[in-house]
């Protein structure tokens, strides 16, 4: 081994022993808000596919809101009006699949945010006897209420 491989080597080590841990398969900083917040998403998801309005406003919290991408308020999602709202989408959807790769998660004292992909398909046949899909990237923004993670918006 040469002189300059002796000390690149410990060079090499004090870095890597710097570095932020990741949680594995992810460029995301392990770190217990970022895990707390990818478990509220994998609740948010089975909750979706088990159709358990009731479970999904646990999850959100009371200022929750979702203007579905329209200027017009009479669709806009509340904590109030999330369950009913649910439901009834529920009733019309058969077999919902979701899968979300989350890409990543900033966290600012009691604010987050994540950037997740979502890939859904499921069955409406009242509309179409063929399945239908959807995918987007897209973001989901929470706050710290009472020391817990609650969605704001982006469901």
């Amino acid at each position: 081994m040469t002189y300059r491989a002796l000390l690149v080597v410990p060079l090499l080590l004090l870095a890597s022993a710097c570095s932020t841990r990741r949680i594995p398969g992810t460029e995301i900083a392990d770190t217990d808000d970022s895990r707390a917040i990818l478990a509220i998403m994998e609740r948010y998801r089975t909750a979706v596919e088990a159709k358990d309005a009731k479970a999904i406003q646990a999850l959100v919290a009371e200022d929750f809101r979702e203007d579905a991408g329209t200027e017009n308020p009479d669709d806009d999602l509340t904590y109030a009006n999330l369950p009913e709202h649910m439901n009834a989408l529920f009733q019309r959807v058969e077999r919902p699949k979701v899968d979300m790769s989350v890409r990543r998660v900033d966290v600012q004292d009691d604010m987050a945010t994540a950037i997740y992909y979502w890939n859904a398909s499921w069955r409406m046949p009242t509309l179409t006897s063929r399945p239908q899909s959807d995918a987007e990237l897209e973001q989901m923004i929470f706050k710290r209420v009472q020391g817990e993670w609650k969605i704001v918006s982006g469901i």
